[in-house]
């Protein structure tokens, strides 16, 4: 069974996730591919797909909204699961923190099982827009790395053990 995992990042935050979830999906016997969001021209040949976005001002990335439209109803009948990354702080580790509205549209476009939410990346060292805010809010504490790997590696074996599950003859 092969799996894609695509991402929409524009720090690289999300796609470190993306790669965590990648590495604990081959552990436990799938094969995989890991691809940036945009990147992905067709999605045949594979049986399963995580897709992952970072959050922007409750924004999901626009490679993983153009991914879920693009690819709308391909996945029909086969485990589909997404995750977003962003909040600058640990209520994603806290509370289980519901989709945003365009991570809810990807789940009904690409009929998703389920979405988690992960903390996310902010440094002073981000550039552009991302550099700006990072600067602003690192004043009230909000910079730094809020990503919990050993929870994104717990929510990717549980994928990894339903995927298994899923394969035909199991």
């Amino acid at each position: 069974m092969t799996v894609l995992v695509a991402y929409g990042t524009t720090g690289g935050s999300t796609a470190e996730i993306a790669g965590w979830i990648d590495e604990e999906l081959r552990a436990a016997g799938l094969d995989t591919r890991l691809l940036s969001a945009g990147a992905v021209d067709d999605v045949e040949g594979y049986e399963a797909l995580v897709l992952g976005a970072a959050m922007y001002a409750a924004g999901w990335h626009n490679d993983a909204r153009k991914f879920a439209k693009h690819f709308e109803g391909r996945f029909a009948g086969r485990p589909v699961y997404l995750f977003s990354s962003g909040p600058l702080d640990h209520t994603a580790d806290d509370t289980d923190l519901p989709p945003n509205h365009q991570a809810e549209v990807a789940m009904q476009l690409l009929q998703a099982r389920e979405h988690v939410t992960f903390g996310g990346r902010l440094t002073d060292e981000a550039h552009g827009w991302l550099g700006f805010v990072a600067r602003r809010l690192e004043h009230d504490g909000h910079t730094g790395d809020f990503r919990n790997p050993e929870r994104v590696r717990a929510w990717a074996r549980h994928v990894a053990a339903e995927i298994t599950a899923a394969r035909p003859g199991t």
